[in-house]
């Protein structure tokens, strides 16, 4: 597929679609930035990986739909558990050295890696989501308003709650995934002020083994709901698959996260307690910097992705919130407006 020329509609489409998100609008490409027909993009993915069932697969389908429409050569290489920065950094130096002009690193854990990296090879463009810890003329920062979507998720968990008791389950504990925990407690004690939200971090720093262990999801889960949760929010990765197994043994309900997981086919089993899910367009994200790049208009720095954006959401697959999407859109509208500023951090 290497070197397939793009048709006149599609260059022009990609040209509308590169500046989606983005908080920068001069063009920051220059020389090295690859023609069309010879980008090579190389994709680095963070714990759990392809098939993860949230934050990796969004990642996924935006690199999938790069390469169907834009008929670009890709690699795709994963995190392993317990690696070091070092090990992080030899997979970005192994897609350089390998030729890939265009990288993307899925998760904030690349910061470190991505920083020195991308110091030795000017010439390549380099995407970083979730963090702006790593900054450079070649490092497009790709980051998102997690905090808006959780309070939208939270608004959903404090009026589908019956006992005025809800929880939320955090892969990592680390400033990320707060952003989550924070919008959601906000958006439960907007609709109900004297809801309790119980917490739980599967693990903490440098052990990032809990964005992929849903047996610790399920044990968290099933802990809440014995005292007395109804709703459990899993902002925690491929964890959330045990959150959701609990919530089904349990009759309660689960929210889920990055990816609209009531319709995922691996979770089948239990999407019918999955009442929605906030949704992180990272995969809009990917597509567009590789369409940035593609056009000779990439640029480097921040890239936010928020509810006004249209980079974040909450899904309503099942019609489980039908019921009160109205009162939901509510609340988003006076985010949108700016009427609420929805806390990111404790």
């Amino acid at each position: 597929m290497r070197g397939v020329r793009l048709t006149a509609g599609l260059v022009a489409l990609g040209l509308g679609l590169a500046a989606c998100g983005s908080d920068t609008a001069a063009p920051g490409g220059g020389p090295g930035t690859p023609a069309a027909s010879s980008i090579k993009l190389g994709l680095a993915y963070d714990i759990g990986g392809r098939g993860d069932q949230s934050f990796n697969d969004s990642a996924a389908r935006g690199l999938d739909k790069a390469e169907a429409e834009f008929g670009i050569d890709i690699k795709e290489l994963e995190a392993a558990a317990g690696e070091t920065d070092a090990q992080k950094e030899d997979r970005l130096r192994q897609l350089a050295e390998g030729g890939y002009n265009t990288i993307i690193a899925v998760g904030f854990a690349y910061a470190p890696a991505l920083k020195k990296a991308a110091a030795d090879y000017p010439d390549v463009k380099f995407a970083l989501i979730d963090s702006e810890d790593a900054q450079g003329p070649n490092i497009a920062n790709l980051v998102f308003a997690e905090q808006e979507g959780s309070f939208l998720v939270g608004v959903a968990a404090a009026l589908k709650s019956q006992t005025g008791n809800v929880g939320f389950v955090g892969g990592v504990n680390t400033p990320l995934i707060q952003k989550f925990e924070v919008g959601y407690t906000a958006g439960v004690k907007a609709v109900k002020p004297d809801a309790t939200v119980q917490v739980k971090y599967l693990t903490q720093p440098p052990d990032f083994t809990g964005f992929n262990d849903p047996a610790k999801g399920e044990t968290a889960a099933k802990g809440m709901f014995d005292a007395g949760a109804d709703v459990v929010y899993a902002a925690a990765g491929g964890s959330g698959n045990g959150v959701f197994k609990a919530a089904k043994a349990n009759g309660r309900l689960g929210i889920g996260v990055d990816s609209d997981q009531y319709n995922l086919p691996a979770l089948a089993d239990v999407r019918d307690v999955i009442i929605t899910s906030m949704v992180k367009e990272v995969d809009v994200a990917v597509y567009d910097f590789v369409t940035s790049v593609k056009n000779d208009k990439f640029t480097a720095g921040s890239h936010v992705y928020d509810l006004k954006a249209g980079g974040i959401g909450y899904a309503t697959s099942g019609g489980k919130i039908d019921d009160i999407q109205g009162k939901i859109d509510e609340y988003k509208a006076k985010i949108v407006a700016g009427e609420i500023k929805v806390p990111a951090q404790k």
